[in-house]
């Protein structure tokens, strides 16, 4: 029974050498102006909430409406699409080749 008081009274110390160490940390955030410890939020005010809330409702109306948007699709031709898929398929030839070599 003695060994297990001595364990606990040790670390009732290390907790309190701990607790200290937090605090000092504390104060030297606060010193150097860093008051926010607990990533403490901004409140917004009810203006700023409806302009936002207003905003965003704007922008679910333009997208529900179908609305086109602001660039128009792009249409690859047929012998642009010929010679894209040429190149990759040399470039998955050469790929291949380099695996075989190294194999």
């Amino acid at each position: 029974m003695e060994n297990v008081s001595g364990v606990v009274r040790h670390l009732k110390k290390e907790l309190e050498r701990a607790k200290n160490e937090v605090e000092r940390y504390g104060a030297a955030l606060v010193a150097l102006g860093s008051s926010k410890l607990r990533g403490q939020r901004h409140t917004l005010s009810a203006a700023a909430r409806r302009k936002i809330s207003l905003a965003q409702k704007k922008r679910w109306l333009k997208l529900k409406s179908g609305a086109p948007s602001a660039k128009p699709k792009r249409v690859i031709s047929a012998a642009s699409r010929r010679r894209m898929a040429a190149a990759q398929k040399a470039r998955w030839a050469k790929n291949k080749a380099q695996q075989k070599k190294a194999a």
